[in-house]
């Protein structure tokens, strides 16, 4: 059984099963990349009988387990795991990817638990689960559905809390600014469609926009006709592809809808099947829907132009009839004129022209009203049907009394509903345009990707015989793509021939076009600039490097910011409050004019203190809305995300912009943060005489089997000494890596140790005045010296520096000026640190950090008061970045820089810390601004409507201007967050842009 585990064991490892190259692209390589360290199982030692545990050891069956490891960034940090789980007793083997920052570890349960390897590679210094958990989270899935209906924040409530009802929901977000809810829930608890039925019965509409599941959909067009024996042999063709996961055929849409695994088909191969299996009957293309959030957006701004031009046709009269004509005189005799009894033609006539816009133009009012009311949460359109309909059946009430009396003199108020219902889908209709504007980075995000491709053709011996033009979106895995000057890429891949410069500004905002050839990756949406490329396609539709981004932008302008809490909480009582004030304000009137009685100047003729008490009532419950209080936060939320995106800095949502606004302390990792990230040899100092290039022969050769920064950059310093581009270095034998020490291997006759000072003299070797001088000399320098000995007896010393970062002394001298306090923590030495802290202008510094030791400084900061940001690069400051209240992750594209952190500043430039911290400012600014927009608009607005004015101005509010009142507070909320486009950058990142 042990045998044939070992066996299952090595063949996963090696990539067996002969899937070639690509198919073990992802599998751990077993070869160790350093020596292998000598174990001692403590167990056996202990016992006193190796051969014995080793004996048990044979006999218990043993156990593969595989976990995911965060913070490895080279081969030293793989050695590191590797050599730690290795030391552990009941250890079989072990392999560590670091690529796919995985760790395969074969064991012995009898002597070691899962449990126990993970708190080891914690021990390290890197994070580490069980892959057995991970699969369990991967039952919890984010789900996205279009709502539509929602008027107001009370709305969104009633949605959220239907959700939230849902067993299996861990959390529901719902945005009313684009429409849309987010919910995290458990598959194997509730169903998507069982999300979409729960907002359904809370009387809104829901379309699913994404499920959530990990796998591809696509939506094709066929033209042709699909009967009942078509769509079966369809089906069944389809379903027989491999990796394809499910079809629905919607023959009344002429469109099918198929979700299959991209690694193992395409959107060609499905197309071509569905085609083949229709006899030729049938032609098969990309369903033409743009997204469905623009098509919706498109349809509503549609149907309220219209409903509001209707509605103008019919209030037009009605206004002129009741407030114009009624001061001509030949036409107020016209309209004067009694049809029954005391009823007057333009009563008649306000009354036909008025009803069609109250019940047919008005009639979502009612339909959103009713289905509020039956759920307890009455919203806006409560407040506009109770308005309207009081304005609308008194003066259906005054006017049949007018007909059937003699002496009964009518005031009806028809324009007062027909205008105020007029009014308010003008609001809607602006409201809707102005907030569909907040959502154009997305739109510009997804047009980045170019609408066709060029997709080249082989033959079995390799070489290119044709060329396809395709629609980009039929791009499949392992395509090869031409792409020519002045072209966009199509996919993300990598380079296969041919080499040029791409800009990938759009995407990383690195203004400098990037060098690309042979085996380099590149981006798709962004553009070629000379030279022909082909490019083999790796990620392709929704597993693209864009998708990601775009998708990262719509999860932000999702993400509410905590102080929208105080909008919920307002909305919740809001309308309900609104309802019994304008009934007290009616009241009040009424029984002062009843019961005291008003003065003959302060009633109009054609009012008694009923009607008027009326329209102070209705001015009261249509003003008081409270839509502008619930778009005031999401909106500036989705400008702001949507203007950091553009300009490179990817801000995941309310919480993490609110929390950049407050920031007051800003702790920067050194390595790959303040510096490039990528050593340099500056220096080399040599004690004995010998060729120079001779001496870095010996070095890179030991090095070489290194994949260290720094032995990296010794080697690529040697290779200057050598034009030729394959140059082979010595065999390097008997190799060795101590992990933050150094190397040494035996090189052609010479024992060649590579390392720091502590390497050296654990290895007996005598380190002479002179080079501790030099070491204190360059560290005071910033650079990292690098002593090898060459059979036991020191010859030179390296000098390596990573250099700092343009501008970033001013990026921290602009900090200082917001202020903003700067500390430095690093894992280097003192000396280093210190020397970058001085030129970079940090005092506060903190060296020789581990990676808990710098999410403990971040909590330390925590404690005393301060709102503290981390900016590192995303993998090593991960725990850090997490226990920030602001993570900022130096570096686009990693996986763990976006999961860890808050904010993720894709370009890698020091000047977007300024950008992420100035733009969440402005943008809260904004916030602050609509809230007392907002309730400043009601605060002083209820009163008036109620008549607060009145007895001392005469000056009273008609219902119909306080609808249109209420229309321009929400429309002038969006258009204040929407000033946010016109975002310019702090002066310091204007001047390193040009």
């Amino acid at each position: 059984m042990a045998a044939g585990t070992r066996a299952l064991f090595l063949a996963c490892f090696r990539g067996g099963g002969g899937g070639g190259a690509e198919g073990s692209g992802h599998r751990l390589a077993l070869r160790p990349r350093y020596a292998p360290v000598p174990r001692r199982t403590k167990a056996a030692a202990v016992a006193g009988d190796l051969e014995a545990a080793a004996g048990a050891a044979e006999e218990e069956e043993e156990k593969v387990a595989v976990f995911q490891v965060t913070g490895m960034t080279c081969a030293a940090c793989a050695g590191s795991v590797e050599k730690a789980v290795k030391r552990l007793p009941g250890i079989h083997d072990a392999a560590v990817d670091v690529l796919g920052c995985r760790a395969q570890v074969a064991f012995y349960p009898a002597f070691v638990s899962e449990e126990k390897i993970r708190e080891t590679i914690e021990d390290v210094g890197f994070g580490a689960k069980l892959i057995d958990e991970e699969l369990k989270e991967k039952s919890i899935l984010v789900c996205r559905l279009h709502i539509k209906g929602m008027t107001c924040t009370s709305c969104a409530n009633t949605v959220e809390s239907a959700l939230q009802a849902v067993p299996g929901v861990q959390r529901a977000s719902v945005a009313l600014a684009i429409e849309e809810a987010e919910i995290r829930y458990n598959r194997r608890v509730v169903a998507a469609i069982q999300l979409v039925n729960a907002v359904e019965e809370s009387g809104f509409e829901a379309i699913l926009v994404t499920a959530g599941e990990d796998r591809s959909r696509i939506d094709l067009k066929v033209d042709g006709i699909l009967n009942e024996r078509s769509v079966m042999i369809v089906k069944s063709s389809v379903q027989a592809l491999p990796g394809v996961e499910d079809i629905k055929i919607y023959t009344e849409l002429q469109k099918i809808t198929i979700s299959y695994k991209p690694d193992q088909t395409g959107p060609r191969d499905l197309i071509e099947v569905i085609e083949s299996a229709g006899s030729g009957h049938i032609a098969v293309s990309i369903y033409p829907e743009a997204d469905g959030r623009e098509q919706h957006r498109n349809g509503e701004i549609t149907r309220y132009r219209q409903s509001f031009l209707w509605s103008l046709l019919f209030t037009i009269p009605v206004f002129l009839t009741s407030m114009v004509f009624m001061y001509i005189p030949g036409l107020k005799d016209g309209l004067d004129k009694k049809v029954v009894n005391m009823m007057s033609i333009g009563e008649l006539l306000r009354w036909i022209l008025s009803t069609p816009v109250q019940f047919v133009i008005g009639r979502k009012f009612y339909t959103g009203a009713y289905k509020a009311m039956c759920h307890g949460s009455p919203n806006m359109d409560v407040l506009i049907a109770l308005g309207t309909n009081t304005a609308y059946f008194y003066s259906v009430y005054s006017v049949l009394r007018a007909a059937t009396s003699e002496n009964y003199m009518s005031t009806d108020f028809f324009e007062t509903s027909s205008m105020l219902i007029s009014f308010i889908l003008l609001g809607k209709y602006l409201e809707i345009l102005a907030k569909g504007k907040t959502s154009e980075a997305i739109a510009k995000l997804m047009d980045l990707a170019p609408e066709t491709a060029t997709v080249l053709i082989y033959d079995n011996e390799g070489n290119v015989v044709n060329e396809k033009e395709i629609d980009s979106r039929l791009i499949q895995k392992n395509d090869v793509i031409k792409v020519i000057p002045g072209g966009k890429v199509a996919s993300d891949g990598f380079v296969i021939w041919g080499q040029s410069h791409v800009n990938e500004s759009m995407i990383t905002g690195e203004s400098r076009p990037v060098a690309k050839r042979k085996g380099d990756t590149v981006i798709g949406g962004t553009v070629n600039e000379n030279g022909v490329l082909h490019v083999r396609a790796t990620f392709v539709g929704s597993e693209s490097a864009l998708a990601q981004i775009v998708r990262l932008v719509e999860s932000a302008q999702m993400a509410k910011a905590p102080v929208q809490k105080f909008a919920d909480q307002i909305s919740k009582v809001f309308v309900p409050l609104v309802i019994l004030l304008s009934l007290l304000t009616w009241l009040t009137w009424f029984l002062a004019g009843r019961f005291h009685g008003y003065p003959s100047s302060w009633i109009p003729s054609s009012m008694d203190s009923f009607q008027l008490a009326l329209q102070f009532g209705i001015s009261v419950m249509v003003i008081a809305c409270p839509c502008a209080l619930g778009l005031a936060t999401p909106t500036a939320v989705m400008v702001a995300t949507g203007v950091g995106a553009s300009q490179g800095v990817l801000i995941k949502g309310g919480q993490a912009l609110e929390s950049a606004q407050k920031v007051d302390c800003i702790v920067f990792d050194k390595t790959g943060t303040l510096t490039i990230g990528k050593p340099i040899v500056v220096n080399t100092r040599l004690f004995k005489n010998m060729v120079l290039r001779e001496f870095y022969d010996y070095v890179a050769a030991a090095e070489d089997n290194s994949e260290h920064p720094l032995g990296k950059a010794i080697v690529e310093h040697a290779k200057k000494f050598h034009p030729e581009e394959t140059h082979i270095w010595p065999e390097a034998r008997d190799f060795i890596s101590v992990t933050g020490h150094g190397v040494k291997a035996k090189i052609s006759d010479k024992s060649v140790i590579v390392g720091n000072k502590s390497f050296m003299l654990s290895l007996d070797i005598d380190v002479p005045v002179e080079a501790s001088e030099i070491l204190i000399e360059e560290e005071e320098k910033a650079h990292t010296g690098i002593i090898v000995a060459m059979d036991q007896e020191i010859v030179g010393i390296i000098s390596v520096s990573d250099p700092i970062k343009p501008n970033a002394h001013e990026v921290i001298s602009y900090l200082k000026s917001m202020k903003v306090e700067c500390i430095m923590v690093t894992g280097d030495n003192w000396g280093t640190a210190n020397a970058i802290g001085k030129e970079v202008g940090i005092e506060n510094i903190i060296a020789e950090a581990k990676p808990e030791q710098k999410a403990e400084k971040v909590k330390e900061l925590q404690l005393s008061g301060k709102t503290v940001a981390m900016v590192g690069d995303g993998i090593n400051d991960s725990p850090a970045l997490v226990a920030a209240n602001v993570g900022m992750a130096i570096g686009a594209g990693t996986d763990v820089a976006i999961e860890a952190a808050d904010i993720v500043l894709m370009k890698s430039n020091l000047e977007d810390v300024i950008t992420a911290i100035d733009l969440s400012r402005k943008a809260f600014f904004r916030i602050r601004m609509n809230y007392v927009w907002a309730l400043g608009y009601n605060i002083i607005g209820i009163p008036i409507a109620a008549g607060v004015l009145f007895p001392s101005t005469r000056f009273r509010l008609p219902p119909w201007v306080a609808g249109a009142a209420m229309a321009a507070s929400s429309v002038s909320v969006v258009c204040w967050s929407l000033l946010l486009r016109y975002y310019k950058r702090p002066l310091i990142t204007q001047e390193r842009q040009t």
